[in-house]
Formats: structure tokens, C-alpha cells, sequence
């Protein structure tokens, strides 16, 4: 039986805020039912009975959306009481959550903190940069109702992460986004590229993100974090500590890192499942929770054929001498041929520009981190 990482929509598609590039939104669009409805706490109980039964060692619970919060704070204190009826020896059990803030409340942070859930907060930066695409359902800009949640996390020591995606916009304004988490204190970071819809040609929409202007991000992001760092400021980019773990022949937590998909468990209101994130798409549902477990799922034929689509190397990155750290990256950005085949990443360019540039500078920040381990004691 292996680790479990179980991803749950709780709220389906469902959201408090109309985000300009929401990729959920988009693909729910391409399924014969966009909501999939609520997800009960009775069918919570069938995904946390399954998913204890496979699992092994650990037992990974995320909770997405849509946005998450709207299932309501009563179903998650519901969840924690399945998992502790549920709970078995030797299996650790992790919870976490990601959210927009928008209803994060006291009680909802004191929830959190008391349960030992890891929140990922999306932020993109200051308020003139965030509120170009990250608005509610009225058309207004939502910061200050995230920063109200990153001050209440911070007030009860949720422990917590942000999340900026980054648009065309935002990653020619990394400077400024850098310095303003580096002012708020925010010292755990993710930068995701966006996603464009699944129908179009990329740089269609507004907030386009260019091949070029991801590489320059990439080194710019970088050279401010490596400044940092020599300063003995150490602050965790997802990426990169990712990078670092490969260069040190580790295998990356990123599942977009390894070189081809694996299969994730990712729940819909409606109790079916599917195999990633990004493709919670009615050709590709594994099953529904409580009527095939976890196992039988795993080794199915929607769940192969997943995987198996996403293992041809393209030649072009078989003859690369940087293949063994970029690995082509997410699915998602991998371009098809017309007999649907995966080809190269589209930010193949902006990989190459990186590793080139700061490749050598990367190999010097692992040096560096592993002798500050090792003159503090550290493994």
C-alpha cells in the first residue's frame, strides 16, 4: 500500500470570486455538468474510509476548489471527527486547504490552527497587481479581504503559505511582488503559471504569459532569492526548493517535475474521481467513492491510459542536456501534435533560458544550503 494524497472539491466548482484565469472554472465548462454539488459529509466519510484503507504511512487530505471555505466550517470539524474514527497505527494523517481568504473569519482561523491544517493563501502581490485579475463576484478587488486573512493567520499562528499566479503582468513586476511579501514577511511561496483554456492557442487572453517573459521571471525571481540567501536569508519558491532537491538526486514533491503524471485522487462533489487536477474531465473519471476503492481505481483503464499518455519523451528533450532537471514539465503546458500526442513544454524555451543562465548559481545555493545545515548540526 503506498502514501495517499487525496484532493477534494467539497464545493465543487462553486466560488465567492470571479478570478480572470481560473482554470477550474474552465474545465468544469468541459464536462456535461459544471457543478457537481456539494460534496455530503456522508460521501466525506466513504473518500476518509477508502482512502485509510489503501493508504500507508501517510494520508494526505487537500481541500480546493471552486473555493473550499463555502462547504461551510461544520463540515471540516465533521471531517476531523471521520478522521480520527477512521484513524489508523502507523498511518500519519495531513491536512490542508486552499483558499481565496475571502471568508476567512476568527472562528475559521482558530479552526485551522487548533487542527493543524497547512492553508495555502492566493496573494499576487500588492493591491494594484492582485486586483487586476482577482476579483469577486461583483467586479471588485479582493486584497484587502486576503490580507485581512494573512493578518488572522498570522494573529493565530495558522501555518501557511502563498500563492501568486503568474500572468504576463505579474511576472514583469516580480521585483515588486518579491518586495512586497519580503515586507509582509511572507517567507513561503509558490509562483504558478497560468493557464489558458483548454479549446485555445496560447496568447489569447489578457493575461497571457509569454515563453520570454517566463524565462526572464525565472532569472529575475532567482537573482532576488539568491541575494537573499547569500545574506543568509533563506525563504522557501516551491520551485526552486524543488530544483534543489533534484540537483541533489532527490525526487521532487511536484508532481510536474518527474517526468511523466502519476495519479492523484481528486474527489468531486459528486463523489467521482479522477486523476489530476487539471483534468477533472468526464473522459477521464476513474470511478465513484463507494462504489470501486482506491486500488481498484489506481490499477483501472482510465488510470493507466493517464499515465501512459504522458510518459513519450520527445526526442528534442531526449538530446538535451537539461532534460534530467526540467523533464518537460506539467502536462498541461505540453504542446500536442495532431495524432494527439504530448510534445515538448511550451515554456521549453524559458527553461533552457534559466538553466543556462543560472544553472551554475542554482549548483551554488545547494552547496551553500547544505554547508549552513552542516555547520548548525543539521541533516
Amino acid at each position: 500500500m503506498p502514501a495517499v494524497n487525496v484532493l477534494i472539491k467539497p464545493a465543487s466548482s462553486a466560488c465567492n470570486m470571479a478570478c480572470a484565469y481560473c482554470f477550474y472554472r474552465d474545465v468544469a465548462e468541459h464536462r456535461e455538468h459544471a457543478f457537481a454539488g456539494m460534496l455530503s459529509l456522508e460521501r466525506m466519510e466513504q473518500v476518509i474510509a477508502a482512502a485509510m484503507e489503501y493508504a500507508e504511512g501517510i494520508c494526505s487530505f487537500a481541500f480546493q476548489g471552486g473555493e473550499p471555505t463555502l462547504a461551510g466550517l461544520e463540515f471540516y470539524r465533521g471531517v476531523v471527527e471521520l478522521q480520527e474514527k477512521y484513524a489508523r497505527p502507523g498511518v500519519h494523517i495531513h491536512n490542508a486547504i486552499q483558499t481565496n481568504g475571502y471568508c476567512i473569519d476568527e472562528e475559521w482561523a482558530a479552526f485551522l490552527a487548533e487542527n493543524h491544517f497547512l492553508v495555502g493563501l492566493s496573494l499576487d502581490g500588492p493591491a494594484e497587481l492582485h486586483n487586476l485579475n482577482r476579483k469577486d463576484r461583483a467586479g471588485k478587488g479582493t486584497f484587502n479581504r486576503v490580507m485581512h486573512a494573512a493578518k488572522l493567520f498570522d494573529r493565530y499562528h495558522v501555518e501557511y503559505n502563498i500563492l501568486c499566479v503568474v500572468t504576463g503582468k505579474n511576472a514583469r513586476s516580480i521585483g515588486q511582488i518579491y518586495h512586497f511579501y519580503q515586507k509582509q514577511g511572507f517567507r513561503w511561496l509558490q509562483f504558478i503559471p497560468c493557464l489558458e483554456p483548454l479549446d485555445s492557442q496560447r496568447g489569447g487572453e489578457k493575461y497571457h504569459l509569454s515563453c520570454r517573459e517566463y524565462g526572464d521571471f525565472l532569472i529575475r525571481l532567482f537573482d532576488l532569492w539568491f541575494a537573499d540567501l547569500q545574506k543568509g536569508n533563506y525563504v522557501s519558491i516551491r520551485h526552486l526548493d524543488n530544483w534543489m532537491s533534484i540537483l541533489l538526486g532527490e525526487r521532487p514533491e511536484v508532481c510536474s517535475m518527474t517526468g511523466c503524471c502519476s495519479v492523484q485522487f481528486v474527489v468531486e462533489g459528486d463523489g467521482g474521481v479522477y486523476p489530476c487536477d487539471f483534468y477533472v474531465l468526464d473522459q477521464w473519471r476513474m470511478g465513484t467513492v463507494g462504489e470501486q476503492s482506491f486500488a481498484q481505481m489506481q490499477q483501472g483503464e482510465v488510470a493507466q491510459a493517464f499515465i501512459q499518455a504522458s510518459l513519450r519523451v520527445p526526442e528534442e528533450c531526449r538530446k538535451c542536456g537539461l532534460y534530467g532537471i526540467c523533464r518537460n514539465g506539467c502536462r498541461r503546458d505540453r504542446m500536442a501534435l495532431e495524432d494527439g500526442r504530448l510534445e515538448r513544454n511550451f515554456y521549453c524555451e524559458a527553461y533552457r533560458a534559466f538553466f543556462t543562465a543560472r544553472g551554475r548559481q542554482l549548483e551554488q545555493a545547494v552547496r551553500l544550503i547544505l554547508a549552513r545545515r552542516s555547520s548548525y548540526g543539521g541533516t
